[in-house]
């Protein structure tokens, strides 16, 4: 049985930190998915889906294990729509942790089958957050250190 993996997140932007991650993941998984999802605590994006995933396609092209695929609905749904059992999260700090463990909880609560692997954050890579990426963009700054493509 292929062990397959999600990376589920809004990604608006996807940084070298994810990008991390899903490597690191292909150390463990036979496939990972990196699923964009809506989340609807955030009203709008600031980058578009579909520029999104054009982007982090670009980046794995030459990786045929991992793909990317957009969602609307719960991620222990689409997890089982795509035979896979394992979500991958990347843990920046504490607080991360006390957030997805709570998810990690919930998703298990939907799906028994479902088990959250986190993997903690290369310390390069640490300070990264997309929600500081999108403010330095905002006003100008310049983010293509942080990002494993070219805007």
């Amino acid at each position: 049985m292929q062990k397959i993996a999600i990376f589920p997140g809004s990604f608006d932007p996807y940084t070298k930190g994810h990008h991390d991650i899903v490597m690191r993941s292909l150390d463990i998984f036979d496939e990972v998915i990196i699923g964009i999802g809506y989340n609807s605590t955030k009203k709008n994006r600031y980058f578009d889906i579909d520029l999104m995933v054009s982007k982090i396609e670009s980046v794995y092209v030459d990786v045929p294990r991992v793909r990317v695929l957009v969602y609307n609905e719960l991620t222990s749904t689409i997890s089982k729509k795509h035979n896979a059992n394992f979500l991958v999260r990347g843990l920046r700090n504490t607080t991360d942790f006390e957030y997805e463990n709570t998810i990690s909880q919930m998703n298990r609560y939907l799906n028994e089958d479902l088990e959250t692997v986190f993997l903690i954050t290369s310390p390069q890579f640490a300070a990264i957050s997309s929600t500081i990426i999108r403010e330095v963009h905002r006003y100008g700054g310049d983010v293509k250190e942080f990002l494993p493509y070219e805007l």
